[in-house]
């Protein structure tokens, strides 16, 4: 098992692959994805890696991270992660990630965090019918109907799907397929759509339900204070389908 990585949804995008099927990819950036710490065994008790990305003003980072970021001789950064992974894929603390951790095809689960909509009815929540448009039905077209039992046990459950607060929950989808890779920009396209907003920051982990072969072991990055570094084991990536058309 090794690391995943952080990365900002910069929005959508389209592409025609060769037989000009058109594809909707997703646009996520690695902006200064770093090691800024290891969770070990001895220590912590679980093994982990530390990622942090996004850099931030130190002016506007508290005493005890700015102790934490200068003992990893690492600049402050936004968005700070842990991913679990193997004894033997810990990467060295301020190694910069770059793109070509995944391969063109593999799939990858993304984590992110889903719009907010506010405050929603059951039919917008839950996708119910709603009520009869006719026949004795008046202004509660758009109500769920009944919550409650009979007298026994004469309560509303917890947990019965009613109106309430919509979005602004962690969501992973699972099996997206990784369309292209742009290691010099550091951006990875990747196929339909992921949770969030244009800007948030999701999580990209190899596919739990689609392990992926030939993949970079511990990773690909590059040493901190070194311009470009290969990933140890680092298998060749495919080259990602033409486009045709691109807009």
């Amino acid at each position: 098992m090794r690391t995943g990585v952080i990365a900002k949804k910069l929005g959508m995008a389209r592409f025609f692959d060769e037989d000009g099927v058109h594809v909707p990819v997703t646009v996520l950036s690695l902006d200064g994805c770093a090691v800024t710490g290891h969770r070990t065994a001895e220590r912590d008790g679980y093994v982990a890696l530390q990622l942090g990305a996004g850099l931030r003003k130190p002016k506007n980072v508290t005493k005890p991270l700015r102790g934490h970021f200068a003992k990893a001789e690492v600049e402050p950064r936004q968005k700070v992660v842990e991913f679990r992974v193997s004894p033997e894929n810990l990467i060295e603390v301020g190694a910069e990630l770059t793109a070509d951790h995944f391969l063109v095809g593999q799939k990858v689960d993304v984590t992110g965090t889903t719009i907010g909509k506010g405050f929603a009815g059951a039919m917008k929540r839950w996708n119910f019918g709603g009520m009869r448009a006719t026949h004795g039905v008046s202004v509660s077209h758009r109500a769920h109907g009944s919550t409650g039992q009979r007298q026994d046990p004469g309560k509303t459950f917890r947990g019965k799907k009613m109106a309430g607060h919509l979005g602004q929950e962690t969501v992973t989808t699972l099996g997206l397929t990784v369309w292209r890779i742009d290691a010099e920009r550091g951006l990875i396209m990747v196929k339909g759509s992921v949770p969030g907003s244009e800007g948030s920051w999701v999580r990209i982990r190899d596919a739990v339900k689609a392990p992926p072969a030939g993949v970079p072991t511990p990773g690909a990055f590059r040493k901190a204070g070194q311009a470009a570094a290969p990933a140890a084991e680092a298998a060749p990536a495919e080259e990602a389908p033409q486009a045709e058309g691109q807009e």
